[in-house]
């Protein structure tokens, strides 16, 4: 009796799967309106960030116009923006560059 010869598989197609499961982001933008000062506590109240990255965040949307401040699914981006509306800030959400 011979053992069974070992059958190679083909790799399943993983890039369009990955693109699927991409987690979507929220982006504070940049306004004239609201203190950096304002934006750390926003940051660091509604998303419990520690005072660096806080301020980190909040100065990327002052010197780069905009900052990534989460990630996750659709459904958590969509409650993420909503609070930052909330807090009188200006963010979006879009899927995550891959």
């Amino acid at each position: 009796m011979s053992a069974p010869t070992p059958v190679e598989l083909d790799q399943p197609e993983v890039a369009e799967t990955t693109f699927l499961d991409r987690p979507w982001v929220t982006i504070v933008w940049n306004d004239p309106v609201n203190l950096m000062s304002y934006v750390t506590f926003v940051f660091r109240t509604y998303f419990g960030y520690g005072k660096k990255k806080a301020e980190k965040l909040m100065l990327e949307v002052h010197n780069d116009g905009k900052s990534v401040v989460s990630n996750g699914s659709r459904e958590e981006m969509e409650r993420d923006v909503q609070a930052m509306h909330e807090y009188g800030l200006w963010a979006t959400l879009e899927k995550a560059e891959g």
